[in-house]
């Protein structure tokens, strides 16, 4: 055993001494370049870039990156296209083939923009094309490079622009801000038609417009996400405190500086408009409080999650919500001790829990945690959506406000219809939310049970 342990260190020591080695080359190597060189080296997009702005290897024809403002989109397109039209190839790491590119069309929602940002923005071509610089013709709305590439501009004003001109590559920035974006897209897709593998950039702040969608749902695209925040080296500390103060975790934050696609069902019982205007920045003053939990069936189950949501009362007799609290894939144990924190903390006056997998079990683990806590077993008789129509005209009624943003529930809020209940996953979150304001607001069958002091 003694043997084993010490050939295990020794094996050991020889990887530390290893990287120590590689890792002295390394700075040798650096100590011997030159100050031009070192700046060279320094410029090197495929040493400097983050990974999500490399573009993906593999058999794809469409690279999608959603991102927020800021994100370092733009960059990834220019360097792509640059890259493909200044070497006259790339390298398909697949099969090893040069692909040849020397069509190229870049599309905007305008002219201007297509220029001001694609071309000479300060992430543009025009800028960051150090070598192989390629010459911009404005009077025919073009870019040449010294090997003969060329790359057109158009505008999502003009469709009919693309039919005609045939490409072998195409970057489309901002697509979901396209004013004729069906048309545009449309036209474009039957002009790639050169080479033996044509492919297409999309950069864009997603917005939930159909296009996109059809765009993501596709096999052939492959899809980068980028967050503002993964950028934030190259963006103003000022910048990013004030957007993550003022949107974060916000519909339009989500959006706009994490490069989520945000969208409503149109039969959902709540849109996002309306819970992004009953936002507290503070909390009230509180007349009662409850933590409510909707228990999965199993904690092995598959997306298993515990619902638990705390709310109160206030003196105007608005009902809160304080915070979600639900937990993914814990043991009874585990749910029970997250409740019993939320209520102590929070110092609520009762625990309601769903009793409908098993009242007793629920009543046992509780105590087990807490041997005084209140609990009200409540047992649901009808289904989700007719329970959750009262709690969703209250919100209707500007009866509930919420304590800041939360994420996951109001995903759950916002998705679930009397079709697809929400998106086939079983609400917990949301369940919990509704109970905690049943409990609040609708409940007239007794006084609740308050916590002795």
């Amino acid at each position: 055993m003694k043997s084993s342990k010490k050939k295990l260190n020794t094996s050991s020591n020889k990887q530390v001494r290893a990287d120590n080695s590689k890792y002295r080359d390394f700075k040798s190597f650096l100590k011997s370049l030159s100050l031009n060189e070192l700046k060279a080296l320094s410029r090197d997009w495929q040493l400097s870039a983050r990974r999500e702005q490399l573009p993906p290897i593999g058999q794809w024809f469409t690279w999608l990156i959603l991102g927020g403002r800021g994100a370092g989109k733009t960059r990834a397109g220019a360097e792509w296209v640059h890259d493909a039209s200044s070497s006259g190839h790339l390298m398909d790491k697949v099969s090893g083939r040069k692909l040849v590119y020397g069509r190229i069309a870049l599309v905007a929602e305008t002219l201007s923009d297509a220029r001001e940002v694609m071309v000479d923005g300060q992430s543009g071509i025009l800028n960051i094309a150090k070598r192989n610089r390629p010459v911009y013709e404005s009077s025919r709305r073009r870019l040449i490079w010294p090997n003969g590439a060329i790359a057109q501009i158009f505008s999502s004003e003009d469709p009919e622009s693309l039919r005609g001109p045939q490409f072998d590559l195409a970057w489309c920035d901002e697509l979901c801000k396209w004013k004729y974006a069906q048309e545009t897209w449309d036209m474009l897709q039957f002009g790639l038609r050169l080479g033996s593998q044509p492919r297409q950039l999309i950069t864009t702040t997603p917005r939930p417009i159909e296009l996109l969608k059809q765009i993501m749902e596709d096999p052939l695209t492959v899809i980068t996400k980028m967050r503002t925040d993964d950028n934030k080296a190259h963006l103003a500390k000022s910048f990013l405190h004030n957007v993550n103060a003022r949107y974060a975790d916000t519909r339009l934050g989500r959006q706009e500086l994490d490069g989520e696609v945000i969208s409503d069902l149109e039969n959902a019982l709540w849109q996002r408009e309306m819970l992004e205007k009953i936002r507290l920045p503070q909390l009230p003053d509180l007349q009662r409080i409850v933590v409510a939990i909707d228990p999965p069936v199993s904690a092995t189950a598959k997306n298993s999650c515990c619902g638990i949501v705390v709310a109160g009362l206030d003196a105007k007799g608005s009902g809160i919500v304080l915070e979600d609290g639900s937990i993914d894939g814990a043991s009874p144990s585990k749910w029970a001790a997250r409740a019993v924190e939320l209520f102590h903390r929070y110092e609520a006056d009762m625990v309601v829990a769903e009793g409908n997998q098993g009242g007793d079990m629920v009543r046992s683990v509780l105590q087990a945690s807490d041997a005084t806590l209140p609990i009200q077993i409540v047992h649901a008789t009808r289904g989700k959506w007719l329970r959750a129509e009262p709690v969703a005209a209250l919100y209707e009624q500007n009866r509930v406000k919420h304590l800041g943003a939360f994420k996951k529930l109001e995903d759950q809020m916002c998705n679930f219809s009397n079709t697809n209940g929400s998106n086939a996953i079983s609400p917990d979150r949301l369940d919990a939310l509704v109970w905690a304001l049943t409990a609040l607001m609708l409940d007239q069958s007794g006084a609740p049970a308050i916590r002795a002091v």
